[in-house]
């Protein structure tokens, strides 16, 4: 009899564990988990979880870095029917207390410190009256419960009531709730269903060619969809290893890439620029390097170019999609051409509906910028506990207005251009600043670029350009705008350019373009 495909995360655990075996599902340090070796974990975590009284439909929140223990905790409480709260590792402890709030969270798994961050201390003025435990991934802490003590609860459940209680899991039921950034507002809890999340990673899995034995270094956050769904998730989908990596250092990177033969490395654009701007890069062996996966507002076609070139991927892969959306719209797949991946997310994954449309919500012509809305299986089931804000996302037809502006040609693919509240109108032309960005990208001793309009008296708004060159380039503003004028339209030429070390980036790797517009008032 054929097995039915697994429809819920604590299926897709089991069912790993029975196709998969003996190899290994994680590595960690010195740690390794076969499938089966971490299917057994999650059953004793989510018998830990029950015997702590989480009950389904609970929220777990996880503020840690990217750990095997991450992972564990997650499947646990899932198992246990219970909703993950992951929390970004960059919060202060006033935001991360109103994360915690908002979502009523019952239980927080953390760590003793992380990066000099001390995310239980960080906690203690904030008012949390559902919290009712604190445990610990790692370290121990007077208030806190151990993770060995915390399992050692597993023995007051049997067995079969845990398998019972995951059993019980259904697709529809929500399996985790993400929190928005907040750059423009407090943040939103994301609600999301298990079968929705499997049914999109699926999909993605197989369309960027993710396999069996692949040996995948996950950057990218756990807290974010990327390192979560994207991430271990797709690896248990198709029995690919997962090495978790807790901070992104280029050259540490690098070194893991060669001594552990890594084949799959995905991530923001930022990542693989930094990597690209190492003068070192080509001493470090990347041989083992076959698939990366990268998307954001725009893909600069020189960087895809050069990932191919350089470290050498054999596949460069690029995708669309937000938290909101189970975090994948389009994508491309392996046969796309060459210059598709470069030029553009994909088109848009099966059973789902894109579109972009006018200010009135009317669908505009292929080959016209417009406002990207999406309908189908993989849009959230709302902002918990928000309707008013679920209301303006989601209009009465169920298009999830995206807020991203974005191009679809005669074929359905999609070419993101940029937020819609990043555009500028410069002298009556509508400015794109990924535009901008993607032509200075072209410039030799440019390595980052991060481009915002900014007031201008006589023509509204302009361009500002913030720039990180290459180690060793000497960059002078006056050279660099005069460059612009030569390669690009008048009206898109940065007014004023300013030369940094590093742009400012949240933990997923996104340049965070309002701690930039601060900057730019200032300085005006």
């Amino acid at each position: 009899m054929t097995e039915m495909n697994p429809r819920t995360i604590p299926q897709v655990v089991a069912h790993a564990a029975r196709r998969f075996g003996g190899q290994p599902a994680i590595q960690d340090g010195d740690t390794t988990l076969s499938f089966e070796e971490l299917a057994d974990a999650g059953v004793r975590a989510c018998r830990a979880f029950m015997a702590s009284g989480v009950a389904a439909g609970d929220r777990v929140a996880i503020w840690s870095p990217n750990a095997w223990e991450w992972v564990v905790a997650a499947i646990g409480l899932q198992s246990a029917g219970a909703v993950l709260v992951p929390l970004n590792t960059r919060l202060k402890g006033v935001e991360a207390g109103g994360i915690l709030r908002t979502s009523g969270a019952k239980l927080l798994c953390s760590v003793d410190g992380f990066l000099d961050t001390d995310y239980v201390g960080s906690l203690a003025s904030e008012s949390l009256p559902d919290l009712q435990e604190t445990i610990l991934l790692r370290g121990e802490r007077d208030g806190c419960t151990s993770w060995d003590d915390f399992l050692g609860r597993a023995s007051e459940i049997e067995i079969e009531a845990a398998r019972e209680r995951a059993s019980g899991v259904s697709p529809q039921d929500l399996s985790d709730m993400l929190f928005t950034s907040g750059t423009t507002g407090a943040p939103k809890g994301v609600m999301t269903a298990h079968g929705q999340n499997i049914q999109v990673f699926e999909t993605w899995s197989d369309g960027v060619g993710l396999r069996e034995g692949d040996r995948y270094l996950v950057v990218m956050p756990f807290f974010h969809s990327f390192g979560y769904k994207a991430g271990w998730l797709a690896c248990l989908l198709k029995g690919a290893t997962c090495l978790p990596h807790p901070v992104f250092d280029a050259r540490v990177v690098l070194e893991r890439i060669a001594k552990e033969r890594i084949t799959v490395f995905p991530g923001a654009p930022a990542l693989y620029q930094s990597l690209l701007a190492l003068p070192e890069l080509v001493s470090f062996d990347t041989s083992s390097l076959r698939l990366a996966v990268t998307g954001a507002a725009s893909i600069p076609v020189e960087l895809v170019e050069r990932m191919r070139d350089e470290p050498g991927f054999d596949s460069v892969i690029t995708a669309y999609g937000l938290t909101e959306t189970c975090g994948t719209v389009t994508m491309c797949v392996q046969g796309d051409d060459p210059e598709t991946i470069a030029t553009t997310s994909g088109r848009a994954i099966p059973g789902i509906e894109v579109r972009c449309v006018d200010a009135q919500g009317q669908p505009v012509p292929a080959g016209e910028p417009g406002e990207v809305v999406v309908r189908g299986y993989n849009v959230m089931r709302g902002y918990f506990r928000d309707e008013a804000e679920t209301s303006k996302a989601i209009d009465e037809d169920g298009w999830l207005h995206t807020g991203d502006v974005g191009i679809l040609d005669d074929k359905g693919y999609l070419r993101i251009t940029d937020r819609v509240k990043d555009m500028f109108i410069m002298g009556g032309f509508n400015c794109y600043p990924a535009e901008i960005e993607n032509l200075m990208f072209r410039h030799e001793s440019i390595a980052q670029v991060a481009v915002i309009g900014i007031p201008d008296e006589r023509m509204g708004e302009v361009a500002m350009a913030f720039i990180v060159p290459v180690p060793g380039a000497r960059l002078l503003p006056e050279a660099i705008i005069d460059w612009c004028r030569d390669n690009m339209a008048n009206y898109k030429v940065p007014r004023r350019v300013e030369v940094v070390d590093a742009l400012p980036m949240n933990a997923s790797g996104k340049v965070t373009k309002f701690v930039l517009r601060e900057r730019a008032l200032e300085g005006a």
